[in-house]
């Protein structure tokens, strides 16, 4: 696990939060082991050459995990959250809500399904499909 990662974790105010955290990081990084990871925006990520594809952060409804192409991937547990960008999420209050086999689908199609958010700023907002 990404040093980052572990005090990011470490950091969480809750117990059931860091739970939440060290599963997610644990499954991510057993189903992506190809990929760079590290925190981003104050917030743990991965990314696939340069292109973010999955993260999670703590916020008020519970951790959220989210995938910036996730709209895509036809999930319905996974809520799509804007018009503008392909990104969908999934919150979790407990680490025992978290379904390991669920999880490693969207992480399959996490590799398939990627929007070029890497370049979105040249492109001025602009995103393509890779």
């Amino acid at each position: 696990m990404n040093d980052t990662i572990q005090h990011y974790i470490d950091q969480l105010s809750t117990v059931s939060d860091q739970e939440i955290g060290q599963q997610l990081t644990a499954l991510i990084d057993a189903n992506l082991s190809f990929t760079e990871s590290k925190i981003w925006h104050a917030h743990p990520v991965w990314f696939i050459d340069g292109n973010p594809i999955v993260g999670f952060s703590k916020q008020k409804p519970g951790m959220r995990l989210m995938f910036w192409s996730g709209a895509d991937f036809e999930e319905t547990a996974l809520k799509v959250r804007g018009e503008k960008f392909k990104d969908a999420s999934i919150f979790y209050t407990s680490a025992s809500e978290i379904n390991a086999d669920d999880l490693k689908r969207w992480l399959q199609k996490s590799e398939t399904i990627q929007w070029d958010y890497k370049n979105i700023v040249k492109r001025k907002g602009k995103l393509e499909r890779l």
